[in-house]
């Protein structure tokens, strides 16, 4: 038997006891084969090690040194992986982190419990403590960089579903604040970011979680939980019409290219809109088995692209420019490895800001060629 830290496990690997939490919670039984998925929900609960069957491996006979040990060796910069994961790592590691962890594991469990009840029983949702949980979570941090900081080191959670529809709750609810919403429409969109994927539950879960590309017929499938959630949220009587109407038209968009409707901007509900652009952003910046996932910069870049023709101007601009504007004076990796710092946003160019070297150079990305970006924030 073996003791092995999330880090040290290989999937395939057989537990040879129960895994169990710091709080006595048991994630797998003996005998469980190690997956990605269990590893992540180990880094998830802060599991210190797994034990495993087989034994240590032998330990390798010590290298004889017959030369004088070299001069120390000149400090190298750290690379772009390397910064990133160092910011990561200061995140995780923080009691912050800790405190919305368990805040944000809590709001997926209640999240669990109302939406599986409404879809097997008809039970009414639970509004009030899930609008609580959220507020709570949003009212945590202090800036919005914080915030986001905290969901993208929540990235390895297993519930996908549950968690994307709580991290675009969050950026629905953020999106709301800087279009100065009352507090009572604030938190009927705050709802509709949380309930809009709630016909996904429908969905199979081969079909949600496929590694690779889906078929046709997968995808068609995939395309009628907008659908099958407003089929679900149809049947909520007290339920706000903006909610449901959210979950039938989040991946509508403006110029008819959208579904399941192929609806035009005049049609779309503005809270449907506000959460299609939550839904892309948290997308984008979460991981897939194609790419990693994509920093803000890059995201921003994205929409620039084509997004003021598949979304609300006016509140896809207040969103990037909110988001461009969060990141203001931080430290960025270049695509070509180099480090600077954001000096000032291009307002024409939000994903190209000016930035400034360590030797005080400065160099306007909207100018610049299209090859350098900014690659990761940190």
């Amino acid at each position: 038997m073996r003791k092995l830290n999330p880090r040290e496990l290989e999937i395939g690997m057989i537990t040879a006891e129960p895994v169990a939490t710091p709080l006595g919670q048991i994630l797998a039984p003996e005998g469980t084969t190690i997956t990605r998925q269990l590893i992540n929900r180990m880094k998830l609960y802060r599991v210190e090690y797994a034990a495993v069957e087989g034994d240590d491996p032998a330990p390798a006979e010590p290298e004889v040194v017959t030369a004088e040990a070299p001069a120390e060796a000149p400090k190298i910069p750290k690379t772009h992986a390397e910064e990133s994961k160092t910011h990561s790592q200061k995140v995780a590691a923080s009691s912050e982190f800790r405190t919305f962890q368990i805040q944000y594991i809590q709001a997926i469990e209640q999240m669990k419990k109302s939406f599986i009840a409404a879809i097997q029983h008809n039970d009414p949702i639970d509004t009030e403590t899930l609008l609580s949980c959220v507020s709570n979570l949003f009212r945590s941090r202090n800036t919005i960089a914080e915030l986001f900081d905290m969901l993208y080191n929540m990235r390895t959670i297993a519930d996908s579903t549950y968690a994307h529809c709580l991290n675009v709750s969050l950026i629905s609810r953020m999106i709301g604040r800087w279009l100065k919403f009352e507090r009572h429409d604030l938190d009927v969109l705050t709802l509709a970011g949380l309930l809009h994927d709630i016909g996904k539950l429908l969905i199979p879960n081969e079909i949600l979680n496929k590694p690779g590309a889906l078929t046709d017929e997968e995808f068609a499938q995939i395309k009628q939980h907008p659908k099958l959630g407003y089929e679900i949220l149809k049947r909520q009587n007290d339920l706000d019409s903006r909610i449901k109407k959210a979950a039938l038209m989040h991946h509508e968009r403006c110029d008819g290219t959208g579904y399941p409707t192929g609806l035009t901007e005049d049609f779309i509900d503005n809270y449907a809109m506000i959460v299609a652009i939550a839904d892309v952003y948290d997308a984008m910046t979460t991981a897939r088995s194609y790419r990693s996932p994509l920093c803000p910069f890059q995201v921003i870049s994205n929409f620039e692209k084509d997004g003021f023709q598949k979304y609300h101007t006016k509140y896809i601009f207040t969103f990037l420019h909110h988001v461009a504007t969060t990141y203001q004076s931080n430290r960025v990796i270049l695509s070509d490895g180099r480090g600077c710092n954001i000096v000032m946003i291009n307002q024409n160019s939000l994903s190209r800001p000016i930035v400034q070297f360590d030797d005080n150079s400065c160099l306007d990305l909207s100018t610049a060629s299209k090859d350098l970006f900014i690659k990761a924030v940190i």
